[in-house]
């Protein structure tokens, strides 16, 4: 295996660098999270980067479908913000992945051009009140009535709904007791009648404003049935094909980029802190430490891209992504109280990026999927093969 990333991914890198010290200092990172705010000026330069079409196919404008480099993306933005992360994967690969791989002709030459250009984002709603990890219960549904689809329902913790240009619903079609045989997807616009959203105030992952969304009698044609007429009460391959396995990816990737920042910063005040006349990062408490987090980090990049390798190569991964989403969201998640012990009273407070590391990592570990259903993921497909 070759573990060199290569010319593109390091040009990559290193043109994010130069995009995000530019694009996206500290001073207005910390602003976008005071104010909960999605900067669209900022997402909108992002995409004259080209990076919105590593999942797009060249023919409708992108560069072709590369995993790796559309998770170093996400990793590297994350080490700054998820105010661009979080909208970055809501265009790429909620609106890039999904139609490429579910749409039909028409649908994919509406839309993907215009993720390629910044100006289509996507909204999960998946969720409801009643239906978190057993999506195949949820109850939101939708009736064809000639050309019309009427949806009634709810969807919950359904993130950037308020700044998406759709909501890529997953309702029912067909009977309750059919469960996975009656499900379809449909594009619906948050502007549609009958759709109300609601913010909910969350602790992290501020941007892409975590919302419920009810839909009362909205109506939507035909064409916004994902895949077409033939699509109905088709949706559940849909659900659980490649993109869920990327969806795992997506949120291992901003855990990563979490964790790097939350090492930088700790890395960076334990050389210049100072205390009973020496630097801290002289003790060796404190660089154990480092070096710890400095590991589990190594370890959980190599877990992602080897699953996300997989996943480009279009070969079987679900073992794969669940252990990384896995690992990587809990490394995340120590790596960021971490750095708030060795900032120690700084970490708390929200002069130091630090705070934000803790409130956007413990949410690592629940978005898509929790470790819970990462553990019975991977130990189901172990038992399969043994």
């Amino acid at each position: 295996m070759n573990f060199d990333e290569g010319e593109i991914v390091a040009s990559l890198r290193e043109a994010l660098g130069r995009f995000i010290e530019k694009e996206m200092p500290r001073s207005a990172v910390a602003e976008w999270d005071a104010r909960n705010h999605f900067p669209r000026d900022v997402f909108k330069k992002l995409a004259d980067l080209g990076v919105m079409g590593l999942t797009i196919p060249e023919d409708y404008g992108g560069v072709g479908r590369d995993i790796f480099a559309t998770m170093v993306v996400i990793e590297e933005l994350s080490r700054r913000s998820l105010a661009v992360s979080v909208p970055y994967i809501m265009a790429a690969c909620y609106a890039g992945m999904n139609i490429e791989e579910c749409g039909t002709e028409a649908q994919k030459r509406e839309i993907l051009p215009k993720i390629v250009t910044g100006d289509m984002l996507f909204a999960y709603g998946l969720t409801e009140p009643d239906a978190g990890a057993d999506l195949a219960s949820v109850k939101t549904r939708a009736e064809r009535h000639g050309d019309v689809i009427r949806v009634n329902g709810a969807k919950r913790f359904c993130s950037g709904a308020g700044i998406a240009d759709y909501i890529y619903t997953l309702v029912r079609t067909g009977p309750e007791a059919e469960r996975h045989r009656n499900l379809s997807f449909v594009l619906i616009p948050p502007t549609a009648k009958g759709v109300t959203i609601t913010k909910i105030e969350a602790m992290g992952m501020k941007g892409a404003a975590t919302t419920d969304v009810s839909f009362d009698d909205v109506e939507v044609p035909i064409e916004n049935l994902v895949g077409g007429e033939a699509a109905w009460n088709k949706g559940w391959p849909m659900l659980v094909g490649p993109g869920l396995d990327v969806e795992k990816l997506e949120v291992a990737a901003i855990g990563i980029g979490i964790a790097r920042a939350a090492l930088d910063d700790a890395w960076v005040y334990a050389q210049e802190r100072r205390q009973f006349g020496r630097k801290i990062g002289e003790f060796q408490s404190i660089q154990h430490k480092l070096a710890d987090m400095q590991t589990q980090i190594h370890a959980a990049r190599l877990t992602l891209y080897h699953a996300a390798w997989l996943a480009n190569q279009r070969r079987p991964c679900s073992s794969e992504t669940s252990m990384a989403k896995l690992f990587a969201t809990e490394v995340a998640k120590a790596a960021a109280l971490e750095c708030q012990t060795i900032l120690g009273a700084y970490g708390y407070v929200k002069d130091f990026d630090a705070e934000r590391y803790v409130r956007d990592a413990l949410l690592m570990p629940i978005i898509g999927g929790s470790s819970a259903v990462q553990r019975g993921n991977i130990f189901k497909q172990a038992m399969a093969v043994r």
